[in-house]
């Protein structure tokens, strides 16, 4: 089946041949039938899998059919995602399947000052696309009413719990009408997801796309056991030998990240970080920046792993574990986007064997081991660590150039 065959606007079919989409994924295809017939829909479905142009194109089609002009009298639908990362990709989504089309859409998210966000939505929207914090302090100043929406989404809803919002999910449904078509996305499905589901959902079509192996089968992933002294000495290497790929380091924490990326610019290797600490002007230079390929070597924390779209990621590195064995595929879900190949490979140290076994488990396969001999693991050791004492030894002699200058200008005084 193709796009082409969907009783859909015109306008959307022909943004969704300009964006490439030819024929509907999985989940595409058993998603945007029932949400067309106005049904709740309960989705588990991995990453990398096109579920947000499976909500996208029904909702757009839904909202644009039922507008006789293009003003907007309240807001239609309410799409909810966990950080604001995620949300403007989301709404990037949206207004490329909506180009032309009567529908209005908006991205709403903290961390920014709310009064360009509330002028918006006095200007009048139907699709509005908001992190949790931000959406319940313009519905607590009276900005965004929820009682007349038609359409719920809840994205990555998962990763919404993890990051406790569950609270705040429960408390918005006494803001909500009862009669509305809800929409449920989830890459996983655990109890308390159940509950929180069966609260919001009627009657859903439930659809589960889950193949037997996780991980994308465009990744090539693998693991090597290397001890954490060594780990940056092997990532050195890593960026040398493939100095045109984009690539992408998971680290454990933002205190790390930022000593990962020192670690790199005493080797000359430039490097951009994210993580919590950044503030959305700052993150949002980071992922363009990387985005565009101006950047090649980004090292992030597990608020990257989630959701975010980064296009033509060569390589993922894992140069820590992450401790949810689900974020293991969130991460090597980075690279291998669509119909591109792409690689991971996995730094495993001796004190994280058993994370490597809990994610195996999760995984249901062992994860293929790349050996290192003896002699090139000494040499790529050896190799970087001449390398750091090098630009050791540079760095002081540059000091003591700079002093001889001090003292010069002072003599000449």
């Amino acid at each position: 089946m193709k796009f082409d065959d969907y009783h859909i606007n015109e306008d959307i079919k022909y943004n969704l041949e300009k964006l490439g989409f030819k024929k509907p994924t999985d989940i595409q295809y058993k998603s945007i039938p029932p949400i067309l017939r106005g049904e709740d829909v309960l989705a588990i479905a991995q990453t990398g899998t096109g579920k947000t142009a499976a909500f996208a194109i029904p909702i757009i089609h839904l909202i644009h059919e039922k507008k006789s002009s293009k003003r907007t009298d309240y807001v239609k639908c309410v799409v909810l995602a966990p950080t604001h990362e995620l949300a403007l990709q989301i709404t990037e989504v949206f207004e490329k399947i909506a180009n032309k089309t009567r529908v209005k859409i908006a991205c709403i998210f903290g961390g920014v000052d709310q009064q360009p966000q509330i002028d918006t939505l006095y200007k009048g929207v139907d699709i509005v696309i908001a992190t949790p914090g931000r959406m319940f302090d313009l519905q607590s100043q009276g900005v965004l009413d929820l009682s007349k929406i038609d359409i719920l989404v809840l994205d990555e809803a998962d990763h919404m719990l993890d990051l406790g919002f569950i609270r705040d999910i429960q408390d918005m449904i006494h803001f909500l009408p009862k009669i509305r078509q809800t929409l449920f996305f989830s890459a996983t499905i655990n109890e308390n997801i159940k509950k929180l589901a069966y609260s919001l959902v009627k009657n859903a079509i439930r659809i589960q796309i889950s193949p037997k192996d996780p991980v994308s089968r465009n990744i090539q992933h693998a693991v090597v056991f290397i001890e954490s002294d060594d780990k940056r000495f092997f990532l050195e290497r890593i960026i040398n030998e493939h100095p045109e790929s984009k690539i992408l380091i998971f680290v454990r924490t933002k205190v790390r990240a930022e000593r990962v990326a020192k670690a790199m610019e005493r080797v000359d290797i430039k490097s951009l970080t994210m993580h919590s600490d950044k503030d959305h002007e700052e993150r949002t230079k980071v992922m363009n920046a990387f985005k565009k390929g101006t950047t090649k070597i980004l090292i992030a924390t597990d608020i990257n792993a989630r959701g975010i779209d980064i296009p033509n990621v060569d390589y993922v590195v894992n140069y820590d574990l992450p401790e949810e064995p689900e974020n293991y595929v969130h991460r090597v879900g980075r690279t291998g986007r669509g119909d591109k190949k792409g690689q991971a490979i996995s730094f495993c140290s001796s004190e994280e064997k058993p994370v490597l076994k809990v994610i195996e488990t999760f995984l249901h396969n062992p994860i293929h081991v790349i050996e290192i001999d003896r002699e090139d693991r000494a040499a790529t050791i050896d190799f970087a660590k001449d390398n750091v004492v090098k630009e050791d030894l540079n760095a002081l002699l540059r000091e003591v150039e700079e002093l001889e200058l001090k003292k010069k200008k002072k003599r000449k005084k």
